[in-house]
């Protein structure tokens, strides 16, 4: 049994190196750590060889218990136990297998892992936090329910002025990695204290620095322990890293990088990209992974490609459940996009559909290949013999699922009423506004754009008002725009130069009936101006005439393509995906995992920075699927930028204040959350501010509950740090934009933290999980055209009046382009099996917080979402609201809060985790 004798005083130079250092036990001292303090404060959690002697101290793992439960105190001081839970692989190769063995065989004597448990009370000695030290000895033999998850224990003798524990140092003596779920202290008289872990513990051959685990109890930094206050500075100084070198897998270290790693100027010069975060092209900053510069560009970095990981730190990369998830779906994706290549290499060339019957067949019938007849196209195109395997087992494998939009009403997505609902309730709502003046006016500079007036005139309009005049239509809000003239104009002539995509810049106006329908009444679709056509705008309207009828369908199709992009490249990858990641890399560096701010937002921030990385890996990197598949190809981040700069602001992705930005909401103080709705079946915004208003209670409980004194937020020095952070590093380029909200008061707090959870779960989830389900059918929501609409004199307009639907379908994306969107749209809407919804508790982290008031809050909170549930469920029947219910139309379901795994159109995830 280890006593807890005080230790002899530290050596100059133990204090100029300011490390936790092992000394040789004399008179019978047994090994301790050492607290060393730097000359700044600091402390090093260093712990260097454990010496024979440590073992030789430590005791068998049996000791007495008492009656009630708690360990028996011996002469030197309490006995207490560390109860270690370890979680092991789920699937182990054979060599895996042998080494666990072999380590549950060295942590059973007491060689594996060493941990130190540091006091809340200062040793008057080294000036720093009481410690004991163990070595984890045995393993416990009861039986666990998960058989991937084993327990070691490990015995301390602490003095009975030990205090209460608030830290544990945990050094791996093995030669690899281990995950540590938890370790429980048991025998103190406040009874089991727990110390939440669920990290990866590097070995001390990868980083010679001890792991420093914290209790569950949340303290604001004025009101840290005084034994564990060095040890919460020192293990952010940890995580923030130097900012030099090139990170290793095993670290754990969070930093900021420009987005210059999409491009690959070494391999192909036509894979070269320009630098995002610049002052031309600002966006937000993603994780720093410190790769060398390639060399025909110094200012870019260098890739990894697949199957090599792209750096994250070390918590942030998939649980093996994710990776066999998201492994599963990539597989599906290349056999949906390696057997349509087959079958388009028969071919000279990439085919069209050349019928909506060639479109049905990928749900119906598959592609199916036999082995024998096209050996050596298989052969030469799939490699390894598990494609192969699978592969025999039948056509099945080859078949999409029927998309949500067309299971129902297969001909829906011809209708004038469902391209309009969709904008209420499709995969993008979020673009829709109530059109506020007339007539419509392009901001763009009209030297370079030409006049800035629309062809939408005001005769036009009226012609499908009923009656009403525009000025009448505007003043009662019944007239609304879906307006990509600006965004998109400047870069339609580029992406017109790339062969085989077509693109306009438009505008949608739809009018809101007194039935209650929205229905679009005119597109505007714009070229850049020309000297011969300075004013390069073309009008459609659904008419009734059979040319005007199959024009009005190319027309909304090109629109449906913009929204595709801006969907993608704006709403959900900019506006969610990557202004997310800067708040998450603050929040690691500033917001020790002990303050309360922390624990709050961790649940927000898990696998967001590893489908990043995957994203900049595969998908918006140059060549990748993105440029591949959406109208703007290799433009398409140049686009995200763009919009970052115009568009994107912190203070308007609150629901409440971007739907009246848009003018789809009105201030109403007598209504929840303070807005109502100007279109009350608007689905995304109706079932939104039911999530918002249960998110914004519940962090304005919490945040109320820690910050209860006067100022206690602005003398928050972690916190004003994380807030300065993110504003100035995290999204540098828009650091001086006087919209930024202060932090100064607990509402300023409670606004800027429902912000940040609602775009990780709610927003996100309503913009991702609906891909597959509106965009699987490619005539409903094509991602790229690749014909302009015929003209009267075009050469190709004959052909366009004999057979529309050829025209109408060689527009569309090649077998190719489609069904290889589709496989990552599916991929992307797939819920996976250890997904972690919002308001509900992990059981693995069930020991999160050490507050009981905090528990009885967020089951409050998780009641109210359930109650929500049981609201949106009751709306989807409600016959009066036409945009849910009716024949044929898919319930509004993408904001339910629960879901099961796969592609199921609903729930709502607490991260960004696909």
């Amino acid at each position: 049994m280890l006593t807890a004798v005080k230790p002899a005083g530290p050596s100059k130079s133990d204090i100029s190196r300011g490390v936790f250092r092992r000394t040789p036990a004399i008179s019978g001292e047994s090994p301790r750590a050492r607290v060393r303090v730097k000359g700044n404060g600091s402390i090093r959690a260093v712990i260097s060889s454990t010496g024979d002697k440590a073992l030789e101290a430590a005791s068998p793992l049996e000791s007495k218990e008492s009656t009630n439960g708690s360990l028996l105190s011996s002469g030197g001081g309490i006995e207490v136990r560390a109860t270690v839970t370890v979680r092991k692989k789920m699937k182990e190769k054979l060599t895996e297998k042998i080494e666990d063995q072999w380590e549950f065989f060295v942590n059973g004597f007491g060689q594996g892992i060493l941990i130190h448990l540091i006091s809340e009370e200062i040793d008057p000695v080294t000036n720093s936090g009481k410690s004991v030290e163990s070595s984890v000895r045995g393993w416990l033999t009861r039986p666990l329910s998960n058989p991937h998850i084993v327990e070691y224990a490990a015995n301390f003798t602490v003095p009975h002025d030990f205090g209460c524990p608030g830290a544990i140092l945990v050094t791996n003596l093995h030669n690899k990695e281990f995950y540590l779920l938890e370790i429980v202290i048991h025998g103190f008289d406040e009874g089991p204290i727990f110390f939440p872990a669920n990290t990866w513990i590097h070995s001390r051959k990868d980083n010679p620095e001890s792991r420093i685990i914290f209790k569950n109890q949340a303290y604001l930094p004025s009101q840290t322990p005084p034994g564990i206050k060095d040890l919460r500075r020192e293990d952010l100084l940890s995580i923030r890293g130097n900012g030099k070198g090139e990170r290793k897998p095993h670290d754990r270290i969070y930093d900021y990088d420009l987005y210059n790693d999409l491009g690959n100027p070494d391999k192909d010069e036509d894979l070269a990209r320009p630098v995002l975060g610049v002052e031309e092209r600002p966006y937000p900053r993603r994780c720093r992974t410190g790769r060398p510069p390639t060399k025909s560009d110094p200012l870019s970095e260098t890739r990894i490609e697949k199957p090599h990981p792209v750096y994250v730190p070390r918590d942030e990369t998939f649980e093996e459940i994710k990776q066999n998830t998201f492994s599963a779906g990539r597989l599906k994706a290349v056999l949906h996009n390696l057997i349509p290549s087959i079958a388009a290499s028969l071919s000279s060339s990439d085919i069209p559909f050349k019928c909506f019957s060639d479109i049905d067949k990928l749900y119906n019938d598959g592609f199916l290949l036999k082995d024998d007849e096209n050996k050596d196209i298989i052969e030469k195109l799939l490699v390894g013999k598990i494609v192969k395997q699978v592969m025999s087992i039948g056509q099945t494998l080859w078949k999409y699922e029927t998309p949500a939009i067309i299971k129902r009403d297969r001909f829906a997505w011809l209708r004038d009423n469902e391209f309009a609902r969709q904008a209420l309730a499709g995969v993008n709502p979020v673009n829709i506004e109530v059109l506020k003046e007339f007539p419509i006016l392009s901001k763009l500079d009209p030297a370079v754009y030409g006049p800035p007036e629309s062809a939408l005139t005001k005769e036009l309009i009226e012609q499908e008002l009923n009656g009403l005049s525009v000025e009448k239509a505007i003043e009662d809000k019944r007239l609304f725009i879906l307006d990509y003239h600006d965004m998109l104009l400047p870069f339609v002539k580029k992406i017109n130069s790339l062969p085989n995509r077509k693109s306009y810049a438009s505008r949608t106006v739809f009018f809101y009936t007194k039935t209650g329908f929205l229905r679009p009444i005119a597109i505007e679709l714009s070229l850049p101006p020309t000297p011969s056509s300075p004013r390069n705008k073309h009008v459609y309207t659904h008419g009734h005439g059979a040319t005007t009828h199959w024009t009005w369908k190319l027309a909304k199709a090109h629109v449906c393509s913009n929204d595709a992009g801006v969907h993608q490249l704006v709403n959900h990858w900019l506006r969610t995906h990557a202004s997310m990641e800067p708040y998450i890399i603050a929040t690691h560096r500033q917001l020790s995992s002990m303050h309360p701010i922390y624990k709050l937002l961790h649940p927000h921030m898990r696998y967001t920075l590893e489908i990043n990385a995957l994203a900049r890996q595969s998908l918006i990197n140059g060549g990748g699927i993105i440029e591949a598949s959406f109208s703007p190809g290799k433009y398409a981040m140049e686009l995200s930028s763009a919009a970052y700069k115009s568009l994107w602001r912190f203070d308007i992705d609150a629901l409440p204040a971007d739907l009246i930005r848009r003018g789809m909401a009105v201030e109403d103080p007598s209504m929840p959350c303070g807005v109502r709705l100007v279109i009350e079946d608007y689905p995304y915004a109706a079932d939104g501010l039911l999530i918002w208003s249960a998110i914004q209670e519940w962090v304005e409980t919490y945040v109320n509950h820690f910050y209860s004194e006067p100022n206690s937020v602005t003398s928050d020095l972690e916190l004003q740090a994380w807030w300065d952070e993110i504003k100035k590093k995290g999204h540098h380029d828009k650091r001086n934009e006087p919209w930024w909200p202060k932090l100064n008061t607990k509402e300023d707090l409670h606004g800027i933290l429902t912000i940040m959870i609602w775009i990780a779960s709610g927003q996100h989830a309503a913009i991702n999980f609906g891909q597959y389900p509106f965009g699987g059918y490619v005539p409903n929501r094509p991602t790229l055209l690749r014909r302009l609409i015929p003209q009267e004199n075009d050469s190709d307009y004959d052909k366009f009046i004999l057979n529309p639907q050829h025209t109408f379908l060689s527009s569309l994306p090649t077998k190719l382009q489609a069904t290889k969107v589709m496989a990552v749209q599916d991929t992307l809407s797939t819920h996976s099996a250890d997904e972690e919804y919002l308001g509900q508790m992990n059981l693995l982290h069930s020991h999160w917080i050490n507050d009981h008031e905090v528990l009885k809050m967020f089951n409050k909170f998780s009641a109210r979402l359930e109650e929500i549930e049981e609201i949106i469920n009751e709306r989807n029947k409600d016959t009066r609201l036409k945009t849910r219910s009716g024949a044929g139309v898919p319930p509004y379901e993408l904001l339910l809060p629960s879901s099961g795994p796969g592609v199921t159109g609903r729930g709502i995830p607490n991260s960004i985790s696909i």
